[in-house]
């Protein structure tokens, strides 16, 4: 089973309008409220295209309740923690520009961090858990580190997509993918990117420093992926781009969903490739047909 594992979700509040006057009354063309969050993502992605997952994660509130019954009529199997608080909301505001006001997240009690812990106890090692996203202001530093302790006693694998001192620690216990954007692998180390081939010397740094894969995206210049074979890059699909959220995402969704199949880095990488693409060119995460229609697109070469 893979299970993904979303520790401050929320609703999405996207919000069109044609043109933003600040502190002025704005009217509404449109708007739409999605779960949110980047565990909540791959777990949709993994849906469409035909991996089963479980969502784990705090959730709390009517907030909760909405993102709980969504992933239900969409067939997900759920097993969130509840907590007291409400989930949050974030707001997408989409104008002339994409402005974005994300929640701070719902306070979680010492009991409640330790249900989530219990349920990650009931792991085997044909597992998989995809630790994603920012943690509540409440969640102590180092609480990703226990969940992966957790998680590499009972022999499961795991991946991890955040930033910093998270991801750096994270690596030293071998996960199975990580996937920061060039700016977070340049943050990460303190340096800066001045090509893609600068990025080459960083991406095997993560291989050395524990990673068994690194999936590097550059946003208009495609993406790279780092295994202990070589350094792959992929092609940059065109199609008109409306959507910023969620495509990181649906790339991890890809690459995870087609490697427990087939334990092929490199066809992974095109159907995260394809999956993260579609997300970009699509309003909501990407459906199941529109990532078949650009698979046949996406190219992928070996770079070193």
């Amino acid at each position: 089973m893979i299970y993904t594992v979303t520790l401050n979700p929320s609703i999405d509040y996207i919000v069109h309008v044609d043109q933003l006057a600040i502190g002025d009354v704005n009217r509404m063309k449109s708007d739409l409220k999605l779960p949110g969050g980047k565990g909540i993502n791959v777990s949709r992605i993994l849906k469409r295209i035909n991996n089963e997952s479980t969502a784990l994660g705090f959730l709390g509130g009517f907030t909760g309740n909405f993102i709980k019954e969504w992933l239900e009529r969409e067939t997900i199997q759920t097993n969130f923690t509840p907590v007291a608080d409400d989930t949050r909301i974030n707001i997408k505001l989409k104008a002339n520009e994409e402005t974005e006001i994300n929640g701070q997240g719902p306070v979680v009690s010492a009991d409640e961090m330790n249900e989530l812990k219990k349920v990650l106890a009931h792991l085997t090692a044909d597992d998989i858990v995809v630790l994603s996203g920012s943690k509540p202001a409440s969640i102590p530093t180092g609480f990703y580190q226990k969940l992966i302790e957790i998680i590499k006693a009972q022999g499961a694998a795991f991946v991890i997509d955040t930033t910093g001192a998270d991801l750096m620690d994270a690596l030293e216990k071998s996960p199975l993918l990580v996937k920061p954007n060039n700016h977070e692998l340049a943050d990460l180390y303190q340096t800066t990117f001045h090509s893609v081939e600068d990025i080459y010397p960083f991406g095997q740094r993560l291989l050395d420093e524990g990673a068994q894969h690194a999936l590097v995206s550059m946003a208009g210049d495609g993406a790279l992926l780092f295994t202990k074979d070589g350094i792959y890059r992929s092609n940059v699909l065109k199609r008109p781009v409306k959507n910023s959220v969620g495509a990181g995402d649906s790339m991890i969704a890809g690459f995870v969903g087609n490697f427990t199949k087939t334990q092929d880095p490199v066809e992974a990488f095109k159907w995260g490739v394809a999956c993260g693409s579609a997300t970009t060119f699509s309003d909501d995460l990407a459906t199941a047909e529109f990532i078949q229609e650009l698979l046949p697109e996406v190219q992928i070469t070996k770079v070193n």
